[in-house]
């Protein structure tokens, strides 16, 4: 009976089904885990997304293309690498901090051509233009642009003096300083090309410069107004001492016109008259002698005596007894003189004579 209980407890023992370790559900659970986040992480490195305002650098096995096309692209995990550019259009500044706009002497303060300390603030703009030249040429691109840009700055600036870098040279000197960094951007190559430069302030180092060159200004705005009052009042004179002068030149020739015209018939009567002298001298002398009396002696008497006595007296005396009074008043009176061939002459007396 004992013997058939052991053997009993001995089939038991045989056909009992064993307990699983809990080390091995870890386990399993671990490599499960671990395989899905390789998975998920293989899949998510399997693709890349660009932005319209992007462009990308894909690197197989370290050799790089410029990739520019915005959307989602793939690669091959782990041997392919991305490295993602913005395209926009970026900036820093020159002489001044953007965040307190407090000044950073070390990039502002610089020297005039007439040895003027003077303070500028500069904004750089600039955009990355090749990308793979802009990740591989240099490891700070950007540095390699704002030591070109202040070594440009200082060098325009001090060729230009104080009252053209506060006033009216700022755009002069903002175009030059861009053309000379785009130039050394060029040798450089790095892939950053400046988009543009612009003077933000600029203005002397002290107050009692400043003080000064206010003062200047304001001499330099009061002689602008003098002068521009004095152009207006040139304006206003000098159009109405132009007509002026027209008109006078105008009557000048109106008189000038008028005399030759006067000239003009002048020799066409003498014309006239000189052709009728030649047809006949006698008459035309006579009549000529005639008018140049009517002329010279205007209201005289003329006595014409025709040698038998009788006398005639032209013009008339009136009743009133007129002739008298200008006999006595010392008007002229004739008298007939005979001359040596017996006929009778006109003579003419003044009266008082």
């Amino acid at each position: 009976m004992e013997e058939f209980n052991n053997n009993n407890m001995n089939m038991k023992k045989k056909w009992s089904p064993r307990k699983p370790k809990a080390g091995k559900h870890i386990k399993k659970a671990a490599v499960i885990v671990a395989s899905v986040a390789v998975v998920g992480l293989l899949a998510t490195d399997c693709t890349y997304q660009i932005q319209e305002q992007e462009q990308a650098v894909l690197s197989t096995l370290g050799v790089p293309k410029a990739v520019t096309e915005t959307g989602l692209h793939f690669k091959l995990p782990l041997i392919q690498r991305v490295h993602k550019v913005n395209t926009t259009i970026q900036g820093f500044p020159i002489g001044y901090n953007q965040q307190n706009n407090d000044v950073v002497a070390d990039e502002g303060i610089m020297i005039t051509s007439d040895y003027n300390f003077i303070d500028v603030d500069f904004f750089v703009e600039y955009r990355i233009t090749e990308p793979v030249k802009y990740l591989y040429t240099s490891q700070q691109p950007e540095e390699i642009l704002k030591s070109i840009s202040q070594s440009c700055i200082r060098t325009v600036i001090a060729s230009y003096t104080v009252d053209d870098v506060l006033t009216t040279g700022k755009s002069e000197i903002q175009a030059k300083i861009k053309d000379m960094i785009m130039k050394k951007m060029e040798e450089q190559d790095v892939g950053i090309q400046l988009v543009n430069i612009t003077i933000q302030d600029s203005e002397p180092p002290t107050q009692e410069v400043m003080k000064a060159f206010k003062a200047v200004e304001t001499a330099k705005q009061g002689k602008e107004t003098a002068v521009n009052n004095a152009n207006k009042y040139r304006n206003e004179k000098l159009p109405e001492a132009e007509a002026q002068a027209d008109q006078i030149v105008q009557d000048a020739e109106a008189q000038k016109q008028v005399r030759i015209n006067e000239a003009e018939a002048e020799v066409a009567r003498f014309n006239a008259m000189y052709e009728e002298y030649v047809k006949n001298p006698t008459v035309t002398k006579l009549r000529m002698f005639y008018e140049t009396m009517e002329d010279v002696l205007p209201g005289m008497k003329i006595v014409i005596d025709n040698g038998d006595g009788t006398q005639k007296v032209l013009p008339l005396d009136s009743f009133t007894g007129d002739g008298g009074q200008e006999v006595e008043n010392g008007q002229s009176a004739e008298e007939p003189l005979q001359t040596q061939d017996g006929t009778t002459d006109v003579q003419t007396t003044q009266g008082g004579e």
